[in-house]
């Protein structure tokens, strides 16, 4: 199999000047290109690369389209049979590629596999960012194996397994390009934030599987783009999970679904302000109307899916378990 790691980049010198020294080390070439897709950066990344890593292949996009433009337009210009979609702010492991290669080769409808992902900063415990492999509760909230909310897991070995999820973490994003091609890439109206997600639950309606292998292990720093306190990404991820729910869900669940899920979010906005946060109260706000506005053209997008899978979500509503039932650990759901 051919593997193409392709690094999405805007601005981020310093952090390919840390960590692409060990993606080079350990990908080996025989197999394994390497490329450092710009978003057309302001500072002087594409020098950089060009005068200390030689063996990288330079995209240069003649915009900063946000994560899934960027890529999308990148892999116009990438041969592979894989995409390794890997941020700029993590440090892989020796032996990350092997296992991801042999369980792309022994499952052939598997499409789309991340790895474990731990904490740049804390190295035994999982990152927010993906940990033990993505799930979604009925209402479009995100958790993982490791990761609940903002309690994080201490890696014991726990999750070394093989097993099928729900969607993949962007920060390490393996795919099969046939099938990236097939699903048109990423929806690039989301421009970051959850796509990684969309994309993960459009394959599952077209029957391919999603997978989490814990032999292959690497690190994220995480918020190395936007910080979790930036409103922004409030902001995106709210619109973004709502456009995803139009999109995917199945259709005697729509209604019911994304009344409930409005309405939690509004709950989200009060609790935004009795933590006098009034910038995120306001992104909210900001993120349901920029959800309205585009609901045609996302209902648009819908209509293309020919199936929408009805078994998507593993726990009904994750918030009862975690608020209520103070159920903080993935094992006890």
């Amino acid at each position: 199999m051919k593997i193409a790691v392709i690094i999405l980049n805007w601005n981020g010198q310093k952090l390919l000047d840390q960590f692409l020294p060990t993606i080079i080390r350990f990908s080996n070439p025989e197999y394994c290109d390497i490329y450092v897709a710009d978003n057309a950066s302001t500072d002087n990344s594409i020098n950089f690369i060009k005068e200390n890593f030689s063996s990288v292949k330079i995209i240069q996009n003649n915009e900063n389209g946000g994560f899934a433009k960027g890529y999308n337009d990148a892999l116009k210009n990438v041969d592979a049979d894989i995409y390794a979609l890997v941020n700029s702010d993590i440090e892989v492991t020796k032996n990350w590629l092997h296992p991801i290669i042999s369980e792309f080769e022994n499952d052939k409808n598997t499409a789309i596999i991340q790895p474990k992902i731990l904490d740049f900063k804390d190295k035994g415990k999982f990152e927010y960012a993906g940990a033990g492999g993505g799930f979604i509760d009925k209402y479009g909230y995100l958790f993982c194996r490791g990761r609940i909310f903002e309690s994080l897991e201490h890696d014991n070995q726990q999750y070394n397994d093989t097993t099928t999820i729900f969607w993949a973490s962007g920060a390490c994003f393996f795919i099969r390009s046939f099938v990236y091609h097939e699903l048109d890439g990423f929806d690039e109206d989301y421009f970051a934030h959850q796509e990684e997600v969309d994309l993960c639950w459009r394959a599952s309606n077209l029957g391919y599987t999603i997978k989490y292998v814990g032999s292959s292990s690497v690190y994220h720093i995480g918020g190395a783009t936007l910080q979790n306190t930036n409103p922004k990404k409030t902001y995106l991820n709210y619109r973004n999970s709502l456009y995803s729910l139009v999109k995917n869900l199945p259709k005697k669940e729509l209604f019911s679904v994304l009344f409930t899920r409005l309405f939690l979010d509004g709950i989200s906005g009060i609790k935004f302000l009795a933590e006098i946060k009034p910038r995120h109260f306001f992104s909210i706000i900001i993120a349901h109307f920029s959800f309205y506005y585009n609901l045609p053209k996302t209902i648009t997008k819908r209509k293309k899916i020919l199936n929408h899978n009805e078994k998507y979500y593993y726990t009904k509503s994750i918030i009862w378990q975690y608020f209520i039932k103070r159920k903080k650990w993935f094992n006890q759901l």
